[in-house]
């Protein structure tokens, strides 16, 4: 029979595995983004195109025909495409062996006789007398349908079917955690290898077992009296010893001599631990848990595809009389996302659905799954389960994965060896052994990619309590999460901070965690870890939230002897988050104080971030005198000390000034330097809200159709990289230079988006008075803007609220429009405000044309 490889799609260029990648790369879509849109895990599609799975579903290429768009004649060939192929026997191994087991669950004794080439026809009559002995066929265990592991038991059979030189005897260790499915994946494989001809046996290895034990049990089902002779058979076979790490030396002594006396032998093991280290060849196979939903919402169709959901579909059904509901799968998610798709955690809660709704279920256990049990004597908890392994650890290793439980999140090396500081002396040989009996999970890319299993975590933490190290644990874990903040929010400008953003997203769990206790137990770490983050809440929208936070902290009784500088730092955090929801006046005072300390403790950095938040706060109030004084102070300590790209912040913000006394063409030239200077610090932040910023001064200026233009490439950058504040701002140019062109389509796209990004409401209503304005409604105009007006006092700029106070003069009845008027003076005198060209022109045509909008035609 030819090897597998033979017949891989990836070889011959055919097949479903060609098709599927073929399908994918012509409609320029990553494996990420497939597996996305289909349902599927990213691991599941890389098997598929890889050729090893060799039945797909039927159902998955369903999914994956649907997200590839696929109709007609095309989605019938992608289908064809896969049609089951058989699955194909060892290249040395005569399909028709006999297939032989030991009894499920212990050690057999027995003899018989293996049958090897089919009989020539004989006459009838007696049979002859047997030249060997005889021994009787045992039946592999019989198995509910595995589900989820098609990709590993395909590729486990290519590890046995694929002869290397060195491949005489080759041995695969399935390991994992007890109830991560060893046991069934293995006697999975062996169905599987039966079904394609080979020959199978199994022997459950027990904690008495002895070698002898294990040699008489092989014996016995190769038909022979005793171990010495099994060197006779020369057939391959799969060989499944299950629980190896149940008794480890008699197993090891056996395979070890197997290996050497029937070389076609292929051995499949189970074990807890590891075996690399201890049988030369052998192969470390990690079974992981079945693939849980993500966090994207899926149909219920999907959702029954997800190999967690669907196993617990499929034992629910077995022990209640209807099928698992559409409406019951998003809660049958939500509780196989809290088991961690481990099997046997699964398999715990959906037996307790025969006298529990799954709603009861998910609120009695969610966050104690480790008392899930069998509902049958002797009723072993999935505690127990986990106990298993952890009895496997030596005493630094059961310390290391207690101080562990502290990561809410996925951690990195790096971050256990701050954690682990003090505890153990190899951190990475401890993360190796964890990693290998299953309690720590390896998934995805980068540095932070490792995290407990949930039900681990809970075990471990509890542990952790016991031991009476809890407190000193989350202490040092909030210790290990300042310094981390601190090192990588300062990385949030320039060219990295699109890393740094990403990464305080992936420790957003641990910092939360850390600060939830410090806040009451450590205020001043609180207020260190918090004065850490403001950029990045900024960013990510929830100034709010962080705000009130770091207020708290300010005013706690117990910061007050806080180091000043540290204060300083958060008080300016509290400036930056209280400005981005318009509340930047309550932080004024503090933030001057802030300021002197930062420079006599000569914190150049601080000084710079403390007077652009003041210029700001200044500008938004009317104090254009106080905003230019901070704004040019600032870039002379940047000039002084060569920061390029705080002087690109500085331009931008003085570019403002220039638009307040009426000088776009002197904004637009200190912009256009700002670019350059960002471009030169590979800032894209900055220089796409550079770009947003010479978008409004082309409006501004009537050059709208450079304005969309410049409006357009920079808020695809800033949606990417996460900044509410000013995605607001570019929309609203967008917004408003559609409008005023008439394009109310464009227009009210561009607000439709604007609805999704909190303090929007003011330059949604700036949008909607100019889109009323365009259409002749001048009532609805003089509504809108004068919403604007009052939304947007005190925040940002006060030009916005003047091109709003114009739009309303403009639209209103006389006796609103000369209130208008009035407020428009008193504010061009109190922030030395001179009108744009466009602004007069619409002013001046104010007398006998209440009739008609100007902007009509």
């Amino acid at each position: 029979m030819s090897p597998v490889a033979d017949h891989d799609p990836r070889n011959s260029g055919t097949g479903f595995a060609h098709t599927l990648r073929a399908s994918r790369l012509a409609r320029g879509l990553t494996q990420d983004e497939l597996a996305t849109r289909a349902g599927l895990g990213v691991r599941t599609l890389r098997e598929l195109e890889r050729g090893r799975v060799a039945r797909p579903q039927r159902t998955t290429v369903s999914l994956l025909a649907d997200a590839l768009n696929l109709t007609g004649s095309d989605r019938e060939a992608f289908l064809t495409s896969a049609v089951n192929r058989p699955m194909l026997a060892p290249p040395d191994l005569r399909p028709g062996n006999t297939r032989y087991l030991d009894t499920a669950g212990r050690i057999v004794r027995g003899r018989g006789a293996l049958r090897r080439e089919p009989p020539p026809p004989v006459p009838p009559g007696p049979p002859p007398a047997p030249s060997t002995p005889t021994r009787t066929a045992l039946p592999l265990p019989t198995m509910t349908p595995l589900i989820g592991r098609d990709a590993d038991i395909a590729e486990l059979l290519t590890l046995f079917s694929t002869r290397r030189p060195q491949a005489v005897g080759e041995v695969v260790a399935l390991i994992g955690m007890a109830g991560v499915g060893k046991s069934g994946l293995a006697h999975a494989v062996a169905h599987s290898a039966v079904a394609a001809g080979w020959t199978a046996v199994s022997v459950t290895v027990t904690n008495v077992s002895q070698t002898t034990d294990i040699f008489s049990a092989i014996a016995a089902v190769f038909g022979v009296a005793r171990a010495e002779e099994l060197s006779e058979t020369p057939e391959p076979v799969l060989i499944v010893l299950d629980g190896v790490d149940r008794a480890p030396r008699a197993a090891l002594e056996a395979i070890t001599w197997l290996r050497a006396r029937i070389p076609a032998a292929r051995l499949l093991l189970t074990s807890r631990r590891p075996l690399a280290g201890e049988l030369p060849g052998v192969v470390d196979w990690q079974v992981h848990p079945l693939e849980v939903p993500g966090g994207r919402r899926l149909d219920a169709g999907s959702l029954r595809q997800v190999p967690a959901v669907a196993l617990f579909v499929e034992r629910l059904r077995a022990v209640r009389r209807e099928p698992a509901r559409d409406d019951e799968l998003p809660t049958i998610a939500e509780l196989v996302r809290r088991l961690d798709g481990l099997p046997l955690a699964i398999e715990l809660a959906a037996a307790r659905g025969r006298v529990l709704e799954l709603v009861e279920l998910l609120a009695r256990y969610q966050h104690r799954i480790l008392d899930l049990a069998a509902t049958d004597p002797p009723g072993r908890r999935l505690r127990d389960a986990v106990a298993d392994s952890y009895q496997l650890l030596a005493e630094h290793e059961q310390a290391a994965l207690r101080r562990l439980s502290t990561f809410r999140g996925k951690w990195s090396v790096e971050l256990a060896e701050l954690l682990l500081d003090g505890v153990v002396d190899d951190v990475e040989a401890v993360l190796d052994r964890l990693v290998g009996l299953g309690l720590v999970s390896v998934r995805g890319p980068g540095d932070l990619r490792f995290r407990l299993l949930d039900v681990v975590f809970d075990f471990a933490a509890e542990r952790c309590a016991d031991a009476g190290e809890l407190r000193a644990a989350r202490l040092h874990h909030a210790e290990v999460v300042m310094r981390t903040v601190t090192r990588t929010s300062a990385e949030l400008t320039g060219p990295g901070s699109a890393a740094a953003m990403l990464r305080l997203d992936y420790l957003n769990s641990d910092i939360r965690t850390a600060l939830r206790y410090t806040s009451v137990r450590e205020p001043e770490t609180a207020l260190r870890i918090a004065g850490a983050i403001p950029r990045w809440c900024r960013l990510r929208g929830r100034d709010v939230e962080g705000h009130r936070l770091l207020r708290r902290l300010l005013d706690d009784r117990r910061t007050q002897a806080c180091d000043p500088a540290t204060r300083a730092w958060a008080q300016v955090g509290a400036a930056m988050l209280a400005t981005a929801h318009g509340r930047g006046a309550e932080e004024l005072c503090a933030t001057e104080s802030a300021l002197r300390v930062l420079i006599e403790r000569g914190d150049v950095t601080g000084e710079l971030t403390a007077r652009a938040l003041l210029a700001g706060i200044w500008q938004a109030l009317g104090g254009s005198d106080e905003a230019r004084r901070h704004n040019e102070a600032a870039l002379g300590l940047a000039v002084r000390t060569g920061r390029g790209r705080d002087i690109a912040v500085v331009q931008n913000n003085l570019a403002w000034h220039d638009v307040l006394v009426g000088d776009l063409g002197t904004a637009a030239r200190r912009l256009e330097g700002s670019a350059r200077r960002a471009s030169e610090a590979r800032d894209a932040r900055l220089g796409a809200i550079t770009e947003a910023n010479l978008a409004e001064i082309a409006r501004l200026d009537g050059r709208f159709d450079a304005a969309i233009a410049l409006g357009r490439r920079a808020a695809t950058v800033i949606a990417e990289v996460g900044d509410p504040a000013h995605r607001v701002r570019v929309l609203g140019t967008l917004g408003q230079a559609f409008a005023e062109t008439g394009q109310p389509g464009e227009a009210s796209a561009v607000l439709a988006e604007l609805a999704a990004v909190p303090g929007s409401a003011g330059t949604a209503a700036l949008v909607n008075g100019y889109l009323a304005l365009a259409r002749g409604a001048r009532a609805a105009a003089a509504k809108a803007f004068e919403s604007a007006a009052d939304l947007l006092a005190g925040r940002d700029d006060i030009r916005d609220v003047l091109e709003a106070l114009v739009g309303l003069a403009v639209s209103a009845e006389p006796a609103t429009r000369d209130r208008a008027l009035e407020d428009l003076a008193g504010l061009r005198e109190r922030g030395r405000i001179r009108l744009l060209p466009r602004e007069h022109r619409l002013l001046a045509r104010l007398e006998g044309t209440d009739e008609d909008s100007p902007w009509v035609r």
